[in-house]
């Protein structure tokens, strides 16, 4: 089989080489005015359900008008997407008890809860605790953390990241580069599939990747999700995390030992333990209900209309916020992620002035990225174009804004087969992909292509790379560096055409406009990889 894969590869870059297709060669003018309109104080920073997002979302309509392309959603550029904000106001505290002593922890400081639920309290009243290891269930790893157990009604604790973590051997668990099974979410997800109260996962700074003062931006805050009224679907009462340190007190005073815990946890035999403790505590729950908007615009394909290839960019940033030190309090978001959907209208311009595809390319802008992935989220939930039709999904979330680069940094190595035939591209152009600098963070689960892989669709999605065509390596390590510690998330994501380069950016548009050109007028269906948590999604429907 794998010979087969090869030798069709093969056949299919002996084809694109021999296309006829004519290919657009972008330019600076092509990104440059829709991201610095974008960027600009006019957009008031882009969050949903804002006067910003309004304004964004008549600018994406106008352009994309303008270019010509065809409205995505029947006869509407729009997809709406209904939410629901979510408050909590958790108790000061939760008692856990055991049958000889209690002990009082405190909020914020020892552990942060929220809820799905928005019911207008949660009461949690003496729940059974028990430790359930990764917290994982993964056929193709033969993993089952909650095998013989019944953990209905019951509060789950959980350990972070994945059994791979720090074992060096990337055929288990794919070693330190995070699966989706060691993904926070993930956690949640399995918890309510087994039908738990409640899950907590034990922080662990090394393996999480980010300090528990990350966790505790949670407390008492509001969180944006899918509204789902009118669907049954079972959500835990809460959702949470505990300090390290107050887990080990717990697995202390249920005569557990943390170190043993952990080498249990890490093999296959392991089987959830209870801790014959009991929790009890409270929330208070305000739920308020909006719409935001999807905005998509499509070309139909000459010979393979029902065949798509669908690019996504995000719209959306944080809107109006506490100002910085300058006293500017609009986050304007020009990488992230103007820059994208900048790329998005650049492609969407590129394809409707080149040779109509064979398939159909559809062009996605997303809402509420940074709220949770969600307008990615609500179209997977709800395809416009169906899955089993759906090619690939090509995401874009920031663009290069530091100069031309040889390499792109591939988010999640290993996944699926778009990653060669992105390498075919790049061979093309005298450039090379590189592994993610760090995999333990988990990126490829950070964007909205991720929402694409959890119904199946391979994605591709790459970040700008490290090695700079004229000063090298470590000029392209310090470049990101100097922008997660001066400009992520922070007001100062302006566009600044004297601190931008964007020739890098023009190579990485062309790049991704190639390979979505390229599949489109092509017969090649890329796959999910062996060892990709994702495959077994794609391979049930695609047989069907």
């Amino acid at each position: 089989m794998k010979n087969l894969f090869f030798t069709l590869l093969a056949v299919a870059i002996f084809t694109w080489s021999c296309s006829p297709e004519k290919t657009y060669q972008f330019q600076v003018s092509d990104l440059e005015p829709h991201i610095d309109t974008l960027a600009s104080d006019y957009f008031e920073g882009r969050m949903p359900f804002s006067a910003g997002e309004q304004k964004t979302v008549d600018y994406l309509l106008q352009e994309f008008q303008k270019i010509g392309v065809e409205p995505g959603n029947g006869d509407s550029f729009i997809q709406e997407v209904p939410l629901v904000s979510i408050t909590t106001q958790a108790a000061t505290t939760m008692e856990i008890r055991s049958e000889r002593e209690a002990i009082t922890l405190e909020g914020l400081k020892d552990y942060v809860l929220w809820t799905q639920r928005t019911d207008s309290e949660i009461v949690v009243d003496e729940a059974e605790l028990i430790f359930a290891g990764f917290g994982i269930v993964a056929p193709e790893y033969g993993w089952d953390d909650y095998k013989n157990i019944d953990v209905t009604d019951k509060i789950v604790v959980v350990l972070v990241n994945d059994p791979g973590f720090g074992t060096e051997d990337v055929d288990f668990f794919k070693g330190n580069t995070m699966t989706y099974y060691g993904r926070w979410t993930y956690k949640y997800e399995e918890a309510i599939r087994q039908g738990a109260l409640g899950c907590l996962i034990v922080h662990n700074t090394i393996p999480a990747g980010y300090g528990f003062n990350v966790v505790q931006n949670s407390w008492n805050s509001s969180k944006l999700y899918l509204d789902d009224r009118g669907k049954a679907d079972y959500k835990l009462a809460f959702e949470g995390w505990l300090t390290l340190p107050v887990a080990n007190q717990l697995f202390e005073v249920a005569g557990l030992n943390e170190r043993e815990l952990l080498a249990k946890a890490r093999k296959v035999d392991f089987e959830a333990i209870p801790m014959n403790l009991k929790a009890s505590t409270r929330m208070e729950v305000q739920a308020n209900y909006n719409t935001s908007q999807n905005v998509v615009a499509k070309i139909t394909g000459s010979e393979k209309p029902d065949e798509y290839v669908i690019y996504t960019a995000h719209w959306d940033h944080l809107g109006i916020g506490k100002p910085d030190e300058k006293g500017d309090s609009i986050y304007n978001g020009a990488l992230d992620n103007a820059s994208g959907t900048a790329a998005l209208l650049a492609i969407a311009k590129a394809f409707q002035k080149s040779t109509q595809p064979k398939r159909s390319v559809v062009f996605l802008a997303v809402t509420a990225e940074e709220q949770g992935l969600l307008g990615s989220a609500h179209y997977a939930q709800n395809p416009i174009y169906p899955l089993e039709k759906t090619i690939t999904n090509i995401n874009m979330d920031g663009i290069n804004p530091y100069g031309k680069m040889k390499d792109v940094s591939v988010i999640g190595v290993g996944q699926s087969e778009m990653e060669d035939l992105l390498d075919v591209e790049l061979e093309k152009l005298g450039r090379y992909s590189a592994p993610e600098p760090n995999p333990v963070a988990g990126y490829y689960f950070r964007s909205d292509h991720f929402n694409f892989a959890k119904v199946g669709v391979p994605a591709l999605y790459f970040h700008t790379g490290i090695d700079h065509v004229e000063k090298g390596k470590e000029y392209g390590k310090n470049l990101q560096a100097n922008y997660t510690a001066e400009y992520y998330h922070k007001p100062s994501d302006e566009y600044d055409a004297g601190r931008w380069n964007l020739d890098g950016a023009v190579d990485d548009v062309q790049l991704l406009f190639n390979i979505g050109q390229n599949l489109s007028n092509s017969s090649n269906w890329p796959n999910w990889k062996a060892s990709s948590e994702f495959k077994a999604v794609r391979d049930g429907y695609m047989k069907k």
